[in-house]
Protein backbone atom coordinates (compact mmCIF):
# COMPACT_ATOMS: atom_id res chain seq x y z
CA UNK A 1 0.00 0.00 0.00
CA UNK A 2 1.70 3.30 -1.48
CA UNK A 3 0.61 6.37 -1.47
CA UNK A 4 -1.09 8.79 1.80
CA UNK A 5 -3.54 5.80 3.21
CA UNK A 6 -0.15 3.85 3.19
CA UNK A 7 1.45 6.41 5.18
CA UNK A 8 -1.77 7.05 7.73
CA UNK A 9 -1.93 3.34 8.35
CA UNK A 10 2.33 3.25 9.29
CA UNK A 11 1.78 5.78 10.95
CA UNK A 12 -0.81 4.88 13.14
CA UNK A 13 0.49 1.27 13.76
CA UNK A 14 3.95 3.00 14.99
CA UNK A 15 1.52 5.07 17.59
CA UNK A 16 -0.47 1.96 18.59
CA UNK A 17 2.61 0.05 19.43
CA UNK A 18 4.31 3.29 20.88
CA UNK A 19 1.15 3.11 23.30
CA UNK A 20 1.16 -0.49 23.90
CA UNK A 21 5.22 -0.55 24.97
CA UNK A 22 4.59 2.56 27.14
CA UNK A 23 1.03 2.10 28.74
CA UNK A 24 2.18 -0.16 31.08
CA UNK A 25 4.59 2.23 32.63
CA UNK A 26 2.54 5.41 32.63
CA UNK A 27 -0.09 3.35 34.99
CA UNK A 28 2.71 4.12 37.88
CA UNK A 29 2.07 8.15 37.54
CA UNK A 30 -1.80 8.05 38.49
CA UNK A 31 -0.67 5.31 41.36
CA UNK A 32 1.77 7.70 42.63
CA UNK A 33 -0.70 10.57 43.99
CA UNK A 34 -2.22 8.32 45.59
CA UNK A 35 -3.79 9.18 49.28
CA UNK A 36 -3.92 5.45 50.78
CA UNK A 37 -0.61 3.50 51.16
CA UNK A 38 -1.13 0.97 48.61
CA UNK A 39 -0.28 0.35 44.92
CA UNK A 40 -4.14 -0.47 43.84
CA UNK A 41 -5.36 1.13 40.43
CA UNK A 42 -6.88 2.97 39.91
CA UNK A 43 -5.97 4.90 43.01
CA UNK A 44 -8.23 6.77 45.41
CA UNK A 45 -8.26 10.41 46.67
CA UNK A 46 -5.20 12.77 45.63
CA UNK A 47 -1.89 13.58 47.28
CA UNK A 48 1.89 14.44 47.22
CA UNK A 49 3.20 12.92 50.14
CA UNK A 50 4.53 10.16 48.81
CA UNK A 51 7.10 12.51 46.63
CA UNK A 52 7.72 14.56 49.69
CA UNK A 53 8.82 11.29 51.12
CA UNK A 54 11.72 10.92 49.08
CA UNK A 55 13.33 13.61 50.41
CA UNK A 56 12.15 13.71 53.84
CA UNK A 57 13.51 9.46 53.89
CA UNK A 58 16.60 9.06 54.71
CA UNK A 59 16.52 5.86 53.18
CA UNK A 60 15.10 6.78 49.88
CA UNK A 61 17.21 10.53 49.48
CA UNK A 62 20.45 8.81 50.36
CA UNK A 63 19.92 5.83 47.84
CA UNK A 64 18.89 8.38 45.09
CA UNK A 65 22.33 10.81 46.19
CA UNK A 66 24.23 7.19 45.43
CA UNK A 67 23.00 6.35 42.29
CA UNK A 68 23.03 10.03 41.05
CA UNK A 69 27.01 9.89 42.01
CA UNK A 70 27.60 6.69 40.86
CA UNK A 71 26.17 7.20 37.46
CA UNK A 72 28.28 10.61 37.15
CA UNK A 73 31.07 8.98 37.55
CA UNK A 74 30.06 6.37 35.73
CA UNK A 75 28.97 8.32 32.83
CA UNK A 76 32.71 9.99 32.90
CA UNK A 77 35.00 6.87 33.03
CA UNK A 78 32.57 4.80 30.32
CA UNK A 79 32.85 7.90 27.92
CA UNK A 80 36.77 8.17 28.00
CA UNK A 81 37.28 4.37 27.58
CA UNK A 82 34.35 4.07 24.95
CA UNK A 83 35.80 7.26 22.95
CA UNK A 84 39.11 5.54 22.83
CA UNK A 85 38.22 2.58 22.14
CA UNK A 86 35.81 3.43 19.09
CA UNK A 87 38.74 5.59 18.00
CA UNK A 88 40.85 2.88 18.06
CA UNK A 89 38.55 0.35 16.72
CA UNK A 90 37.89 2.37 13.02
CA UNK A 91 41.72 3.41 12.73
CA UNK A 92 41.91 -0.57 13.15
CA UNK A 93 40.01 -1.53 10.01
CA UNK A 94 40.50 -5.39 10.04
CA UNK A 95 39.23 -8.81 11.57
CA UNK A 96 40.38 -8.41 14.27
CA UNK A 97 39.12 -4.95 15.24
CA UNK A 98 35.22 -6.80 14.23
CA UNK A 99 36.10 -9.30 16.82
CA UNK A 100 37.70 -6.69 19.67
CA UNK A 101 34.44 -4.69 19.08
CA UNK A 102 32.00 -7.93 19.06
CA UNK A 103 33.79 -8.44 23.11
CA UNK A 104 33.40 -4.98 24.12
CA UNK A 105 29.41 -4.92 23.35
CA UNK A 106 29.26 -8.53 25.10
CA UNK A 107 27.87 -6.62 27.97
CA UNK A 108 24.70 -6.02 26.04
CA UNK A 109 24.44 -9.47 25.18
CA UNK A 110 25.13 -11.78 27.86
CA UNK A 111 21.77 -11.91 30.24
CA UNK A 112 22.34 -9.96 33.36
CA UNK A 113 22.11 -12.26 35.51
CA UNK A 114 25.04 -14.24 33.80
CA UNK A 115 26.69 -10.94 34.61
CA UNK A 116 25.89 -10.23 37.79
CA UNK A 117 27.02 -13.78 38.76
CA UNK A 118 30.69 -13.41 37.56
CA UNK A 119 30.74 -10.25 38.71
CA UNK A 120 30.15 -11.49 42.23
CA UNK A 121 32.06 -13.87 42.53
CA UNK A 122 35.21 -11.62 41.17
CA UNK A 123 34.48 -9.01 43.35
CA UNK A 124 34.28 -11.31 46.84
CA UNK A 125 38.11 -12.59 46.31
CA UNK A 126 38.60 -8.56 45.18
CA UNK A 127 36.68 -7.36 48.02
CA UNK A 128 34.63 -5.15 45.81
CA UNK A 129 31.40 -5.96 47.29
CA UNK A 130 29.33 -2.91 48.72
CA UNK A 131 32.09 -0.50 47.79
CA UNK A 132 32.62 2.45 45.24
CA UNK A 133 34.96 0.88 43.33
CA UNK A 134 33.10 -1.85 42.73
CA UNK A 135 30.14 0.06 41.36
CA UNK A 136 31.80 2.21 39.57
CA UNK A 137 33.58 -0.59 37.80
CA UNK A 138 30.63 -2.97 37.48
CA UNK A 139 29.20 -0.50 35.79
CA UNK A 140 31.28 1.32 34.06
CA UNK A 141 31.12 -2.43 32.18
CA UNK A 142 27.79 -1.96 31.48
CA UNK A 143 27.78 1.22 30.21
CA UNK A 144 30.81 0.68 28.03
CA UNK A 145 28.93 -0.88 24.98
CA UNK A 146 26.36 2.20 24.83
CA UNK A 147 29.33 4.97 24.37
CA UNK A 148 31.38 2.40 21.39
CA UNK A 149 28.28 2.88 19.56
CA UNK A 150 27.27 5.94 19.79
CA UNK A 151 30.90 7.33 18.74
CA UNK A 152 31.09 4.70 16.36
CA UNK A 153 27.83 5.63 14.09
CA UNK A 154 29.71 9.66 14.37
CA UNK A 155 32.63 7.91 13.18
CA UNK A 156 30.77 6.28 10.72
CA UNK A 157 30.11 9.40 8.79
CA UNK A 158 33.33 11.15 9.77
CA UNK A 159 35.36 12.38 6.71
CA UNK A 160 39.23 11.45 7.33
CA UNK A 161 40.11 13.85 5.10
CA UNK A 162 39.99 16.10 7.56
CA UNK A 163 42.69 14.96 9.68
CA UNK A 164 44.58 14.12 6.66
CA UNK A 165 44.75 17.74 5.63
CA UNK A 166 44.86 19.36 9.30
CA UNK A 167 48.74 16.86 9.55
CA UNK A 168 49.23 18.32 6.18
CA UNK A 169 49.78 22.17 7.04
CA UNK A 170 51.99 20.81 10.60
CA UNK A 171 49.35 19.48 13.34
CA UNK A 172 50.17 17.07 15.77
CA UNK A 173 47.96 14.22 16.12
CA UNK A 174 46.88 15.39 19.60
CA UNK A 175 45.92 18.98 17.95
CA UNK A 176 44.47 17.37 15.23
CA UNK A 177 42.64 15.28 17.80
CA UNK A 178 41.35 18.35 20.20
CA UNK A 179 40.71 20.56 17.09
CA UNK A 180 39.07 18.69 14.28
CA UNK A 181 38.19 15.18 15.51
CA UNK A 182 36.60 15.92 18.66
CA UNK A 183 34.31 18.72 17.91
CA UNK A 184 32.66 16.57 14.78
CA UNK A 185 32.16 13.20 17.14
CA UNK A 186 31.07 15.16 20.14
CA UNK A 187 27.08 14.76 19.34
CA UNK A 188 28.36 11.23 19.72
CA UNK A 189 30.01 11.77 22.84
CA UNK A 190 27.21 13.14 24.63
CA UNK A 191 25.28 11.23 23.28
CA UNK A 192 27.24 8.32 24.74
CA UNK A 193 27.77 9.91 27.97
CA UNK A 194 24.06 10.08 28.70
CA UNK A 195 23.48 6.60 28.00
CA UNK A 196 25.96 5.97 30.29
CA UNK A 197 24.67 7.92 33.00
CA UNK A 198 21.05 6.55 32.26
CA UNK A 199 22.81 2.88 31.97
CA UNK A 200 24.29 2.96 35.48
CA UNK A 201 21.04 5.27 37.34
CA UNK A 202 18.82 2.16 36.13
CA UNK A 203 20.94 -0.86 36.40
CA UNK A 204 18.85 -3.10 39.45
CA UNK A 205 20.01 -6.92 38.47
CA UNK A 206 24.14 -6.39 39.01
CA UNK A 207 23.52 -3.92 41.73
CA UNK A 208 21.42 -6.74 43.58
CA UNK A 209 24.13 -8.87 43.48
CA UNK A 210 27.14 -6.33 44.85
CA UNK A 211 24.78 -4.39 47.29
CA UNK A 212 25.78 -3.71 51.22
CA UNK A 213 22.95 -2.32 53.92
CA UNK A 214 26.07 0.76 53.86
CA UNK A 215 26.02 1.56 50.39
CA UNK A 216 22.77 0.80 48.38
CA UNK A 217 21.44 2.50 45.01
CA UNK A 218 18.04 3.86 43.95
CA UNK A 219 16.81 0.41 41.88
CA UNK A 220 18.16 -1.76 44.64
CA UNK A 221 16.44 0.63 47.48
CA UNK A 222 13.34 0.31 45.26
CA UNK A 223 13.67 -3.64 44.66
CA UNK A 224 14.21 -3.49 48.78
CA UNK A 225 10.82 -1.72 49.20
CA UNK A 226 8.78 -3.62 46.92
CA UNK A 227 9.63 -7.17 48.88
CA UNK A 228 8.60 -5.33 52.38
CA UNK A 229 5.40 -3.68 51.47
CA UNK A 230 3.40 -1.80 48.82
CA UNK A 231 4.26 2.19 49.33
CA UNK A 232 3.22 4.35 46.86
CA UNK A 233 6.96 6.14 47.38
CA UNK A 234 8.17 3.40 44.46
CA UNK A 235 5.60 4.54 42.33
CA UNK A 236 6.43 8.39 42.81
CA UNK A 237 9.84 7.45 42.11
CA UNK A 238 8.94 5.61 39.31
CA UNK A 239 7.46 8.21 37.56
CA UNK A 240 10.37 10.83 38.47
CA UNK A 241 13.01 8.38 36.89
CA UNK A 242 10.79 7.46 34.19
CA UNK A 243 10.15 11.20 33.18
CA UNK A 244 14.02 12.08 33.72
CA UNK A 245 15.00 8.84 31.50
CA UNK A 246 12.62 9.52 29.16
CA UNK A 247 14.40 13.05 28.58
CA UNK A 248 18.03 11.86 28.65
CA UNK A 249 16.99 9.16 26.39
CA UNK A 250 15.48 11.80 23.88
CA UNK A 251 18.19 13.99 24.49
CA UNK A 252 20.76 11.35 23.44
CA UNK A 253 18.51 10.51 20.40
CA UNK A 254 18.52 13.80 19.09
CA UNK A 255 22.58 15.18 19.56
CA UNK A 256 24.16 11.98 18.44
CA UNK A 257 21.84 11.35 15.05
CA UNK A 258 24.84 11.98 12.78
CA UNK A 259 24.12 14.69 10.19
CA UNK A 260 25.67 14.05 7.12
CA UNK A 261 27.39 10.64 5.09
CA UNK A 262 31.04 9.80 4.31
CA UNK A 263 32.23 10.95 1.24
Amino acid sequence: MTGLPGRLLLGLTCVLVAIWLVAPTLVIIPMSFAEKKSLAFPPTGFSLQWYQNIFASRDWSGSLLNSLKVAAIVSVVATVIGTMAALGLERMKSRTAGLMRLVLITPMIVPGVVLAVGIYAVYLDARLVGTWTGYVLAHTLLALPFVLIAVSANLAVFDVRLEAAAASLGASRLTTFITITMPLIMPGILSGMLFAFVTSFDEVIVSLFITSPQLKTLPVQIFASMTRDADPTVAALGSLVFAVTTLLIGAGLLIGTPKGRKS
